[in-house]
């Protein structure tokens, strides 16, 4: 295999599905990268000229795009890998800050979804929960969080792994009862 699609990708390893946040994840970069396009036509309003209301809105721009491009680097970078062998959370967390998660499909035990709220239902997205053998994986924000939990136990299933909705433990004591 010549193509890689990630830095830590091994050579026998295929990448089968990869997926992000929702964009929701960005409105508060957004909020107040408005506030900073606001802020630039001030100067307009009390100096009221075309210089300086075109000039402060050129100034205001480029201020709401230096604090809104935090955010979209977050969410740009921070990206969720299913590969043949594992999954991988990368987290993007500032410039210089990023965080790997990486567990292999063998060690998960179930995959969940949940969608609480107006908000989340109207907008489309929810929370992903992976039970692992190493522990819960909560993933916050997913766009189509129910299609993903499809795609993830399809996956899972094809490579020969059974993700139950119950723990197996917990199942042969329902099974006795």
């Amino acid at each position: 295999m010549s193509d890689k699609y990630f830095e830590d990708q091994m050579d026998d390893e295929e990448v089968m599905f990869v997926f992000r946040k929702h964009p929701i994840v960005m409105r508060k970069g957004l909020v107040f990268g408005m506030l900073g396009i606001l802020l630039g036509t001030l100067p307009g309003y009390i100096k009221p000229e075309y210089s300086y209301f075109f000039g402060g809105l050129a100034a205001g721009f480029i201020l709401g795009v230096v604090v809104f491009f935090p955010s979209w680097m977050a969410w740009y970078f921070s990206v969720f890998i299913v590969t043949d062998q594992r999954f991988i959370q990368i987290t993007q967390k500032g410039l210089f800050h990023r965080s790997v998660v990486d567990i292999g499909l063998n060690q998960i035990q179930m995959v969940n979804y949940e969608i609480a709220g107006m908000q989340e239902t109207m907008l489309g997205f929810g929370t992903i929960m992976m039970q692992t053998y190493l522990g819960d994986l909560v993933i916050h924000d997913v766009h189509h969080p129910a299609k993903i939990q499809k795609k993830l136990l399809g996956i899972l299933r094809q490579e020969g792994i059974i993700a139950t909705a119950i723990p197996a433990q917990q199942n042969q004591v329902s099974n006795e009862s």
